[in-house]
């Protein structure tokens, strides 16, 4: 909450750019960056300054090329970026700011409900189900009644996906192609 007591605390004024990370939040990401990889050269970039060209990308919205050029190159913040979101690193760091966000608030680390109004989520108007590879989705079935979401196992067949329904536990069968 914005008081007069905790406003100096979030005065990015000093900083370079308001995107960059203070030192309180860099000691929150720095762990939770994975470490470079063995062999090879050694790593010459600073990270927290990788870190920073991602959030001012991210912040602004800019073009790749124009990055200011006390950044590093867009080509090494784009590779860091692409590495962290394939390895999970982004994600790492988003739920442990998260849970500690939440925690700071007095509530549990996870939520325990969620509602999503049909009037705030928009759906495509035009080619939603055309712009879907059909191998990448899940197959929807009628079997005794009821339905039951099934996935591709790598024999070719089908089989009950068992987050779907845990009753069922997991059963297969075959499919022919049409």
């Amino acid at each position: 909450m914005w008081t007069t007591e905790n406003r100096p605390r979030y005065d990015r004024d000093r900083l370079r750019y308001p995107s960059d990370l203070t030192d309180e939040e860099w000691s929150l990401v720095e762990p939770l960056i994975p470490p470079a990889k063995r062999g090879g050269r050694k790593r010459e970039v600073v990270v927290r300054e990788v870190v920073n060209g991602v959030m001012y990308v991210l912040s602004t919205g800019c073009q790749w090329r124009y990055i200011p050029k006390d950044l590093p190159p867009r080509s090494t913040l784009h590779d860091y970026l692409t590495r962290w979101n394939y390895d999970g690193t982004i994600e790492k760091i988003h739920y442990a700011l998260y849970v500690q966000c939440r925690e700071a608030i007095g509530r549990e680390a996870s939520p325990t409900a969620c509602v999503i109004d049909s009037q705030s989520v928009k759906s495509a108007e035009k080619g939603g189900s055309a712009l879907i590879h059909p191998a990448m989705m899940r197959a929807r079935v009628r079997l005794d009644g009821a339905h039951y979401l099934w996935r591709k196992v790598p024999s070719g067949e089908l089989s009950i996906d068992p987050e779907a329904d845990g009753r069922l536990g997991r059963a297969t069968g075959l499919v022919e192609a049409s």
